[in-house]
């Protein structure tokens, strides 16, 4: 179950962050910063090796709670989701979310007043990405 959603711009710096938990909050924005290097290095050494089309990274690096998932847009923003070990998800199903956070991401971007690079305050943008978390909170309930 994905418990962590964030967006990062290709400078690094956060441009969205969002917990199921906000008590956790301050522990999963070091988890994210931490996985900055690991994307880094993956981006830097399959340059050459992998279809450039494939934008999806995998899975960053586990931790002893949670695993790290990384995707890079080709404008080189950069998604993190963290998934909980104790209910873990289909590869083919963190796809999926990536996938749906990239729209949600396109579609904030085409908006005329968000100014690329700013942080994200749309309503919209936070009530699909919430939504995103919950429904995934719930589809690992049910299986």
């Amino acid at each position: 179950m994905a418990v962590c959603i964030a967006i990062l711009t290709k400078d690094n710096c956060p441009l969205y962050l969002t917990c199921e938990n906000t008590e956790d909050s301050l522990k999963m924005h070091f988890l994210v910063h931490t996985s900055i290097d690991v994307i880094e290095e993956k981006l830097n050494s399959t340059k050459a090796a992998n279809d450039p089309r494939d934008l999806y990274l995998g899975q960053l690096y586990p931790n002893e709670d949670y695993r790290i998932f990384g995707y890079v847009t080709n404008t080189k923003i950069k998604f993190v989701v963290l998934e909980s070990v104790s209910h873990p998800i289909k590869d083919g199903d963190i796809r999926q979310l990536f996938s749906k956070i990239h729209s949600s991401y396109i579609s904030l971007v085409c908006n005329p007043f968000y100014v690329p690079g700013d942080p994200i305050n749309s309503v919209p943008f936070k009530k699909s990405i919430s939504g995103l978390l919950r429904s995934n909170y719930l589809s690992s309930r049910v299986s």
